[in-house]
């Protein structure tokens, strides 16, 4: 059996400093955000819809080295199980957010690649 992928959830790219990195998407390239969320004091999720893809922007993951692909599943728990079974290497365990849930895992190169399942809307 495999993942079921359902399609792309979005690209995140790491930034250090939120106002320079705004000014950049929405200044230079004219991106207008969609979702703002603000974890704690200081620390934002952004993201930009570009042609119906998402790109987000986050400086509340420290240490994330490089821009990384996030894939929507249709089942979360069945991709867990599933990537467990295949000894796949997990980066992060399955965290809860208001909007989603995901985990992350690496590919044989060692590149990040997340999966993503939406809730369903109230």
């Amino acid at each position: 059996m495999s993942i079921q992928i359902k399609e792309f959830a979005f690209v995140f790219h790491p930034v250090t400093d939120v106002a320079r990195a705004r000014k950049f998407y929405e200044g230079l390239l004219g991106l207008k955000a969609n979702v703002e969320i603000e974890f704690s004091p200081g620390q934002w999720w952004i993201e930009y819809d570009v042609a119906g893809q998402a790109l987000a922007l986050s400086n509340a993951m420290p240490g994330t080295p490089s821009p990384s692909l996030t894939l929507e599943v249709v089942d979360l728990d069945a991709a867990v199980a599933e990537v467990r079974a295949a000894g796949a290497s997990i980066v992060f365990e399955p965290m809860e957010f208001a909007p989603c849930r995901m985990f992350a895992i690496k590919d044989p190169d060692g590149n990040q690649i997340g999966l993503h399942q939406r809730k369903a809307k109230a």
